[in-house]
């Protein structure tokens, strides 16, 4: 990533938390951002296997479950 990508990207993800910070309490904000933020890396990490784990998925949601 260029320097001028990381400075767009990051001014970009500022705006955005401005624009979120209005409808939550500063001490509510960090609760809120912190998650969504982890999710969305989580899913940019693991975007390559998602088709292989959407699969299996389909594959087990009927197998029986045992107790």
């Amino acid at each position: 990533m260029t320097n001028e990508n990381f400075s767009s990207t990051a001014s970009l993800i500022w705006s955005v938390a401005d624009l979120l910070r209005g409808d939550f309490k500063q001490s509510q904000y960090g609760r809120i951002i912190l998650p969504f933020t982890l999710l969305r890396r989580l899913e940019c990490v693991l975007e390559e296997t998602k088709a292989d784990v959407l699969a299996k998925y389909e594959a087990v949601k009927s197998m029986p479950i045992e107790v």
